[in-house]
């Protein structure tokens, strides 16, 4: 038997708080991120093979909100409600990542750098936000 779902995608709700120097992804709006994501896949009749999750910790928080869709294992960061559609409509419906929201960079075989020792700088104007080789694990 099939698995039930096509796809995965995975919303981080951590909460530590507002005095947190790390922030949160659930202060940043999270929790509004995932219900968006829920409203745009059952509105383009998606919510049967492809399933918007809550998520604990994604331990990207600083650069939150988080968001993770396997099978590919594709993280991206600072999501917000505006790029629901071009995540729905690029990622999950062509199988094309937003390189612009990713996180880790892919490497050969589709799989993703490790995330960095420590979490990395917010990109300047025109950079990428992927870390170099050298601060992965």
């Amino acid at each position: 038997m099939p698995p039930p779902f096509k796809k995965h995608l995975f919303v981080c709700l951590n909460d530590r708080g507002p005095d947190n120097p790390r922030g949160s992804c659930a202060q940043k709006g999270s929790e509004s991120l995932l219900k968006a994501f829920k409203r745009a896949l059952d509105a383009r009749g998606l919510g049967e093979s492809i399933r918007a999750n809550k998520a604990g910790c994604l331990d990207n928080c600083a650069l939150g909100c988080s968001v993770v869709v396997y099978p590919e294992g594709v993280w991206y960061g600072r999501v917000t409600e505006a790029d629901v559609p071009e995540i729905i409509e690029q990622h999950l419906m062509r199988d094309r990542p937003v390189d612009r929201l990713r996180l880790y960079a892919p490497q050969e075989g589709g799989q993703q750098t490790a995330a960095p020792d420590r979490e990395p700088e917010p990109p300047s104007e025109g950079t990428s936000r992927f870390p170099s080789a050298s601060k992965a694990r």
